[in-house]
């Protein structure tokens, strides 16, 4: 018998998001891969799922979790009108934000930052990591003012910090002693691995880094490879550091972009080793997209991408994250993850109507956060779900269509 407080849809929901759910297997799946379902739930968890027949009611939504972004910049949001990028080139990015993050407030930082989450939130996203320049001479005081963040948006949105700085500064004594703190607010260690550099000091910093982050017991998230040249040579430099060392702590690799410019048995190779390691990777198309591949301003013949199918079929855990919203790295971008999906879908070719076409943006970026909750939907998982007025992944994917957000059983206002 049903409770009075328990509610209930019916809605179409990708069959793949559906592995633990009871009394599916009759569903009628669509081209699509979407099935009809009446779900219910109480008290903040979802208390069953049911196939339906999709004859007995015209379907026109579509049913999500909450999504994931495991890849965000939210202290430097929405400084591109300040500090334009305006030749689009990763070298310009990156002069435009040293000037702007040395002019960075703690309170330009809070308010962009808030901005971000009340977009996020709106948008349909329930957790997200994201990178903190941690090079500056405020950067206790944007970590103080983030944590503080953290801690009011706690029920509504998990964060996750990444101390992002130079490897070799993991080493310094100012590092390991920045490195407990970080360890303290629950974040992960950073750095920039790109190419060129010299092998011998990078990989000193690498394993000074991986041993610090196991001493201190926090994981560690890399920009690596968001380059154009010397494919996957940051990549190699860490499994050529792996291999020679024990390691527990989960370690991400974000970008990865040269390595899409492997030949094909060379990326077998290296997908191997990634996935022995347990290497997770975080794609981030749109601002690669538009970084990389330039060339005397000709539109690029070759687009530096993760590889993300290729990596999938290789074991490899691959989330796909928005990276930059509106800074000197990319002009656009708006934490919104129905958007990213559409926007990924000619980029990446990544399709929602195939499972690990959408895993990255589900169950896979959870996973390589490390949420309790995956994603899936199933009896007992919470009740925080995105629903969108659409009757086809096609729909969804053309326009970002109007969409309710549930958060712990109870509609967004």
């Amino acid at each position: 018998m049903s409770s009075k407080n328990e509610k209930s849809l019916k809605a179409l929901v990708a069959r793949g998001l559906l592995t633990k759910a009871q009394n599916i297997l009759e569903a009628k799946i669509s081209n699509e891969g979407l099935c009809a379902v009446h779900i219910k739930w109480i008290d903040g968890h979802i208390s069953q799922i049911e196939a339906v027949d999709p004859n007995s009611f015209s379907p026109d939504q579509i049913l999500l979790p909450r999504l994931v972004d495991p890849h965000t910049h939210l202290d430097k949001a929405f400084t591109w009108v300040k500090g334009p990028n305006l030749k689009g080139t990763y070298e310009e990015a990156l002069k435009t934000n040293l000037i702007s993050q040395s002019k960075r407030k703690p309170l330009d930082v809070s308010d962009q930052a808030e901005k971000c989450l009340n977009l996020a939130c709106a948008n349909g996203i329930r957790a997200i990591r994201s990178h903190i320049d941690s090079f500056g001479a405020q950067t206790h005081e944007c970590w103080e003012v983030l944590t503080e963040l953290k801690k009011k948006w706690k029920s509504t949105i998990d964060l996750q910090f990444v101390a992002l700085v130079p490897p070799e500064f993991w080493a310094t004594p100012q590092g390991k002693e920045f490195a407990t703190f970080v360890a303290d607010a629950n974040g992960l260690l950073g750095g920039v691995v790109v190419p060129p550099f010299d092998i011998q000091t990078m990989n000193n910093s690498l394993s000074q880094m991986i041993m610090l982050a196991e001493k201190v017991g926090c994981g560690i998230d890399l920009h690596i490879d968001e380059s154009q040249i010397q494919p996957s040579a940051g990549i190699k430099q860490l499994l050529s550091v792996l291999d020679h060392m024990t390691v527990d702590i989960p370690i991400t690799c974000s970008h990865s972009s040269s390595m899409g410019l492997m030949q094909a048995k060379a990326l077998q190779q290296l997908a191997g080793r990634l996935a022995k390691h347990q290497i997770k990777i975080v794609a981030l198309p749109l601002t690669n997209s538009w970084l990389l591949g330039r060339k005397n301003g000709f539109t690029t013949m070759q687009r530096p991408l993760a590889p993300i199918k290729q990596l999938q079929h290789a074991g490899v855990n691959v989330a796909v994250g928005g990276d930059n919203v509106q800074d000197p790295w990319f002009p656009a971008g708006n934490l919104d993850p129905i958007a990213l999906m559409g926007f990924s879908l000619p980029i990446a070719q990544l399709a929602p109507w195939n499972r690990l076409g959408l895993a990255p943006f589900t169950t896979a970026a959870a996973r390589l956060m490390g949420l309790e909750w995956d994603g899936s939907l199933y009896p007992g998982c919470p009740a925080d779900l995105i629903l969108l007025k659409a009757k086809s992944w096609a729909e969804v994917l053309s326009t970002p269509p109007e969409r309710r957000v549930l958060i712990n059983g109870e509609w967004l206002k």
